[in-house]
């Protein structure tokens, strides 16, 4: 498995939250959001970063011919719309809610800005969240580009192994509890759901894999 630059503390909302710090904590309140709901459109003013308190979101754009491309999907404690804190001043992708019961919280530009000025760590933190995603981001792209479906799918399981594997000590299989349907999976590599499965039914044949709906099981053997 290629090594990723792996972000150790991803839940960034229990560090970055406004509502953790006095001076914010009483003007700091959460939006909620159903499923399918935009948070913000491509061309939206870029003012401001949003950390996910629960649920799931989904980041993307539409292509030329009106393709949408899904760049992430991400879930609690994690942040996006980080390109306004580098200077953006219109967002070139879309956030959408996937879960109808997400929560998020928005932090202004100017209010990350001072919290990043006074607190080194939490600075410092925020920088390697956004290196680790956009090196995440590139590291896709290659895949969508040069690769194929099948090979796409086993290096996605390799990061998700990075990400959410653990190692069984009885069978020595690398166990993977993960946020995503393969809705998700097919969007993140570039294929239909029906692929995914056909794949992942694949893979199980080959013993590669096994897999339900509450885990995806790389197989000792194969690892």
């Amino acid at each position: 498995m290629n090594s990723l630059w792996f972000f150790e503390d991803v839940n960034l909302f229990k560090v970055l939250c406004p509502h953790k710090f006095k001076t914010y904590k009483k003007t700091h309140e959460f939006d909620a959001y159903k499923k399918k709901d935009y948070i913000y459109f491509e061309e939206d003013s870029s003012n401001k970063v949003f950390l996910i308190e629960k649920g799931k979101v989904k980041i993307g754009y539409y292509s030329e011919d009106g393709d949408e491309i899904v760049k992430a999907i991400l879930g609690r404690g994690q942040l996006f719309g980080e390109k306004a804190i580098l200077g953006e001043s219109k967002r070139d992708e879309f956030a959408q809610s996937l879960d109808n019961t997400t929560s998020i919280c928005p932090i202004g530009v100017s209010t990350m800005h001072e919290l990043m000025r006074e607190n080194q760590t939490f600075s410092f933190k925020v920088y390697k969240f956004i290196g680790f995603k956009f090196k995440k981001l590139e590291r896709r792209l290659q895949l969508l580009m040069f690769k194929d479906t099948k090979t796409r799918l086993i290096e996605f399981l390799g990061e998700l192994c990075t990400e959410y594997g653990y190692d069984c000590e009885k069978t020595g299989d690398h166990i993977i509890h993960h946020p995503y349907t393969q809705s998700d999976i097919a969007s993140l590599i570039g294929t239909s759901r029906p692929t995914i499965n056909i794949l992942l039914n694949e893979l199980k044949e080959e013993n590669y894999l096994d897999f339900n709906r509450k885990e995806i099981r790389i197989l000792k053997k194969t690892a």
